[in-house]
C-alpha cells in the first residue's frame, strides 16, 4: 500500500490571532514573541513545551537555506533520508521518506506520512508544491494515536499562511546556472474586511539536470508549477472557516541515474559496452530460498558484486532516452491504459498532475470548548517512462536475438528496454472533533473517515511496443474509520500526564484487473473466472494505538518528558499468487504464502529534554528505542512446477517476515550569542538492529540467511547539519540589513541491502548564501554544493540487463540516484 492509504489527521485552525489560552486550535504553527506554536497534538502548544519530538522549519528558514524540494528538506534535517531508486529508477515518482532508520520494507510501502494543513497527500513531492508555506512541521516517532496509520516513523505537515485584513504580497525571482530559475508570487487581502480574506500563490521552478548522456541529453531536468487559493472566512469572532485549493504539475526529463555493473557487457565484436566494477565475489545459492522443511534449495553459486564503500563510476552516465517515433507511438496507445494518453507523459521522463482541496471549520463554542471539522480531497495522476536497462545499448544490435528474426527484434534494431509506469490515486476524507479545557484537564476527542482508491499500470519491453505489452492492474481500495482521543491531567503545577489513543478499523479490498482473471485453485479463493472489477480479496483490521506521556516542567525554561507509544502500518494483499497454476498455488500456501498478511506494528519508548537558556539559546534533545514487529518483507517462494524446465516456479509475495529494533539520539540547538551571529546545529544517531529478516533475493546473492545484528538499508546512521549566519542592520538604510550564511549538510553512507555489504560514501554538502535588504527589496546570491560533490544520493540493488538476460537470475548491479552538481545563482524578492 502507498503512503496515501492511511488515516489522515485534520488541520487545527483558529482565527488570525492566537488566543492567549490556546483553547482554540491554531490553523498553523505560529511564531509569537519568539515562541513557536505547533500543532503536533491537534492543539496549539509551544514547541519547547510539547512533549513530542518536533522540528519546525519556518518560511524564512526555507528561503535562507534555499529549500525548494522534499530532497532539499531531507538534506537539511538530520535523521531523514529520501530514497528514490528502490523501484529500478531514480526519479520523483517513488520517493520514500526514511525517518529514524525506518526504511519502508517494500517499494510501495511507507512509514512516514505527508500532510498539507493536516490533510494527507499521496506523495512526498506534493509537499514541495506548496508555494511559500508558513512552516513545515516534522514530527518524529509514532503518531498513530492522533494521525492514524503510516505514521509510526513520523509525519511531515506543511502549514499554509493565513491571509489577514491588510493588502500585501510579494514577487520572488531566481536565476542560476544550468537554466535554474524560479518565479514565485503571492497576493493577499480582504474581500470583505473582518469577514472574508484571500491569499493567492503561484510558483514555477525549473532546472536542467547536472548530467548528460552520450547524445548530449541532460538527465535530471525538473519542472514544477503550482497555483493555490486560500479563503479565510470569519462570520463571527469565535468562528473561522478556511478553504484551500491547489493545482500542481511536475514535468521532468529522464532521471539522473546510473548503475554500477558487476559484469562486463560486450557487443558481438567483443568491444566492451559497459565495464563491470565488481570488487568481491559472494557465494550465493541458485534458488536463494528455504524449502518448507528448512533445506537450502539449489547449489552454491559465485556472484561477482560489491563490498565495502562502492567504487567511483568507471562508465560514463549513459541512457537511450531519445524520443523517437517508436517511443511516441507507444505512448499514444489508448488501450490497456490506466492513464489516458492525453494525461500521460509524451516522452522519457515524468508527468504528474495533482489536485488538492480541503476545508476546515472551527467554532469556539464557549471558553474551553471548541468544535472542529475538516474535509479533504486529493487526486494524483502520473506516468513515468524510463530506460529500464539504464545504459546506451545501441552497440548491441538485434541481429543475433534469434535464428529467425534479424531486424528490429528489440523494437529499434538494438537492445533497449523502454518501460512505462502509471498510477491514478483518488482519496476523500472527513474528520470532526471536540477540544476542551476544564481546570487541570485538557483533551480532544474525534472521529475520522478516509476512502482511498489506487490504480497502477505497467508496460514496455525489449520487443515491439504494442497494446499487448501494457498491463493495467486492478483497483486497490481502502476505507478507514477511526475514533481518537487525548486527555492531559495536570498532576501539579509542573507535572502533567497524558493518555492518547486511536481505535481504527481498516477495510481493504483488491479487485480483478480489467481483463479479468481465471483462478485455477481454491487454495486461496474459490477457483473460477473472475470478471474485471470483481473483488478478489477483502479484509478488515481493527487496531488500538495508544500513547502515554509524562512531562515535568522543571523550570519555566526547561522541560523533560517520557513517552510510550504504539503504531500500526497497513496490511497488504498478495493477489499476484492467484495468477499461478493450481499446483504452484498449493505449494506457495504450504510454504507460508498468504493472500492477506497482517499489519506491521511498532512500540516506541522515548525521553526528551527541551528548553532555552536566556534569550540566546534554544535546545531540544530526544532518545528513543523502538521495536518494529511483523515487518513486511518481499520474498520469493520456490514452488515445484512440472511445467517449467527448471522444475520450479518462483512466486513473489509479501510476508510478515521481519523484526527490527531501532534506537537513536537526536538533538538540535540554536544559539544567537550576539545580534551579529547566529549558529544552528542539529545531529542524529539512528541505529538499527535486525533481529529477523527473510529475503530470497538477498540470500540468492549473498548466501546470507541470518541477518541478526545487521542494519537497515537506505538510511544514514549518522547525520548532522550546521549553519552559521552573520549579519546586521545597515545604518542609514530604510529597513536595511545584510547577511552571509554557510551550511554544512552531512549524511553517512547507506547500505544497498540488509546484508550490509555495499554502501555509499559519506555525503558532505556545503552551501553558501549572501544578501542585502533595503526597504521591501532583497537581493541574494548563492552557491549550492560548493565543492561539486558527486557522491550518489541513493543506492539500491538492481540488475545488469543485457540481450538474453544472462545476469538477471540474481542481483548484479547497483542503481545510483545522482544529485545536483555545483549550482550558483542570484535571487531578488520584493514585498508590497
Amino acid at each position: 500500500m502507498t503512503g496515501k492509504y492511511k488515516l489522515q489527521f485534520a488541520s487545527t485552525l483558529s482565527g488570525i490571532a492566537i488566543a492567549a489560552s490556546l483553547t482554540a486550535a491554531p490553523a498553523m504553527a505560529q511564531d509569537t514573541g519568539g515562541d513557536i506554536i505547533v500543532t503536533a497534538r491537534k492543539t496549539g502548544e509551544d514547541i519547547l513545551k510539547v512533549p513530542v519530538t518536533v522540528t519546525a522549519i519556518t518560511s524564512e528558514t526555507l528561503d535562507a537555506k534555499g529549500i525548494v524540494s522534499v530532497t532539499d528538506m531531507a538534506a537539511s534535517t538530520p535523521g531523514i533520508n529520501i530514497n528514490n531508486s528502490s523501484s529500478g529508477h531514480a526519479d520523483r515518482s517513488f520517493q520514500q521518506v526514511v525517518m529514524r532508520g525506518m526504511t519502508p520494507s517494500t517499494t510501495l510501502a511507507t512509514t512516514t506520512s505527508m500532510f498539507i494543513d493536516g490533510v494527507a497527500v499521496s506523495s512526498p513531492s506534493q509537499v514541495s508544491a506548496i508555494s511559500n508555506p508558513e512552516r513545515v512541521e516534522i514530527i518524529k516517532g509514532p503518531q498513530s494515536a492522533y494521525f492514524g496509520r503510516n505514521t509510526f516513523a513520523g509525519a511531515i505537515n506543511v502549514v499554509t499562511k493565513m491571509p489577514g485584513n491588510d493588502w500585501g504580497g510579494e514577487v520572488l525571482g531566481m536565476l542560476g546556472t544550468r537554466n535554474n530559475w524560479r518565479l514565485r508570487g503571492s497576493i493577499e487581502g480582504p474581500i470583505i474586511p473582518d469577514l472574508l480574506s484571500f491569499r493567492i500563490n503561484g510558483e514555477q521552478y525549473s532546472k536542467d539536470g547536472s548530467w548528460k548522456n552520450q547524445d548530449g541529453i541532460t538527465l535530471g531536468d525538473q519542472q514544477t508549477k503550482s497555483a493555490s487559493l486560500l479563503l479565510a472566512i470569519t462570520p463571527a469572532s469565535n468562528v473561522t472557516i478556511k478553504l484551500f485549493g491547489m493545482l500542481s504539475e511536475d514535468k521532468d526529463g529522464p532521471a539522473a541515474q546510473t548503475r554500477l555493473y558487476a559484469y562486463d557487457v560486450k557487443a558481438a565484436n567483443g568491444t566492451t559496452v559497459v565495464q563491470g566494477q565488481s570488487n568481491c565475489t559472494l557465494t550465493g545459492d541458485t534458488r536463494g530460498a528455504l524449502s518448507p522443511t528448512g533445506e537450502v534449495l539449489g547449489i552454491a553459486v559465485q556472484n561477482p558484486y560489491f563490498c565495502g564503500t562502492i567504487p567511483s563510476m568507471a562508465n560514463p552516465v549513459t541512457a537511450n532516452v531519445t524520443n523517437t517515433d517508436f517511443v511516441r507511438q507507444f505512448l499514444n496507445i489508448g488501450t490497456n491504459r490506466v492513464v489516458d494518453p492525453s494525461e500521460g507523459v509524451q516522452g522519457y521522463g515524468l508527468l504528474r498532475r495533482t489536485k488538492h482541496a480541503h476545508a476546515t471549520f472551527d467554532w469556539e463554542i464557549t471558553d474551553g470548548l471548541t468544535a472542529s471539522a475538516l474535509a479533504g480531497y486529493n487526486r494524483e495522476v502520473w506516468t513515468t517512462f524510463i530506460d529500464l536497462d539504464s545504459y546506451d545499448g545501441t552497440a548491441l544490435t538485434g541481429t543475433t536475438c534469434s535464428a529467425t528474426t534479424t531486424t528490429n527484434c528489440y523494437g529499434q534494431g538494438y537492445f533497449d528496454f523502454p518501460y512505462l509506469i502509471e498510477r491514478k490515486i483518488d482519496d476523500f476524507s472527513l474528520e470532526g472533533r471536540l477540544q476542551y479545557v476544564s481546570g487541570p484537564f485538557r483533551g480532544v476527542a474525534g472521529i475520522s473517515y478516509l476512502s482511498a482508491d489506487q490504480l497502477q499500470g505497467l508496460g514496455g519491453g525489449t520487443g515491439a511496443l504494442t497494446a499487448a505489452s501494457l498491463s493495467p492492474g486492478g483497483l486497490s481500495r481502502n476505507k478507514t474509520t477511526g475514533l481518537f482521543f487525548g486527555l492531559t491531567y495536570d498532576l501539579t503545577d509542573t507535572i502533567s500526564a497524558s493518555f492518547e489513543g486511536r481505535y481504527q478499523i481498516d477495510q481493504l479490498q483488491s479487485f480483478a484487473r480489467p481483463a479479468g482473471l481465471t483462478v485455477a485453485s481454491s487454495v486461496f479463493i474459490p477457483a473460477g473466472t473472475y470478471s474485471g472489477g470483481t473483488v478478489l480479496a477483502s479484509a478488515k483490521y481493527k487496531n488500538f494505538t495508544p500513547r502515554a506521556i509524562v512531562n515535568w516542567q522543571i523550570t519555566p525554561d526547561m522541560m523533560v518528558y517520557a513517552s510510550w507509544a504504539k503504531g500500526v502500518n497497513p496490511a497488504q494483499f498478495n493477489t499476484g499468487i492467484l495468477s499461478n497454476s493450481a499446483s504452484v498455488q498449493q505449494a506457495a500456501y504450504d510454504a507460508g504464502g498468504q493472500l492477506a498478511i497482517e499489519p506491521e506494528k511498532i512500540t516506541n519508548y522515548e525521553i526528551g529534554l527541551k528548553g532555552r537558556i536566556g534569550s540566546t539559546v534554544r535546545y531540544a534533545f530526544a532518545a528513543y528505542y523502538a521495536q518494529w514487529r511483523n515487518q513486511i518483507n518481499s520474498t520469493v517462494i520456490v514452488a515445484p512446477d512440472s511445467t517449467q524446465a527448471t522444475g520450479f516456479s518462483f512466486v513473489t509475495a509479501n510476508m510478515n517476515a521481519g523484526s527490527v529494533d531501532l534506537r537513536g539520539i537526536e538533538g538540535e540547538v540554536s544559539w544567537r550569542p550576539t545580534e551579529f551571529l547566529t549558529i544552528d546545529a542539529a545531529g542524529a544517531i539512528n541505529d538499527s538492529d535486525i533481529k529477523d529478516f527473510k529475503s530470497t533475493t538477498v540470500s540468492a546473492l549473498t548466501g546470507i540467511y541470518d541477518y541478526s545484528g545487521k542494519e537497515m538499508k537506505n538510511t544514514s546512521k549518522y547525520s548532522a547539519n550546521v549553519g552559521i549566519q552573520v549579519g546586521t542592520e545597515i545604518s542609514g538604510w530604510d529597513k536595511g540589513s545584510w547577511f552571509v550564511r554557510g551550511d554544512w549538510n552531512f549524511k553517512s553512507g547507506v547500505w544497498s541491502n540488509e546484508a550490509n555489504l555495499a554502501r555509499t560514501p559519506d555525503l558532505h554538502l556545503f552551501n553558501a548564501r549572501a544578501g542585502i535588504t533595503r526597504g521591501n527589496l532583497s537581493l541574494e546570491a548563492f552557491v549550492n554544493n560548493i565543492f561539486n560533490n558527486k557522491t550518489p544520493l541513493t543506492v539500491s540493488d538492481n540488475y545488469v540487463l543485457a540481450p538474453g538476460f544472462p545476469y538477471s537470475a540474481r542481483t548484479s548491479a547497483l542503481m545510483l540516484g545522482l544529485g545536483d552538481l555545483r549550482t550558483a545563482g542570484v535571487q531578488a524578492k520584493i514585498k508590497f
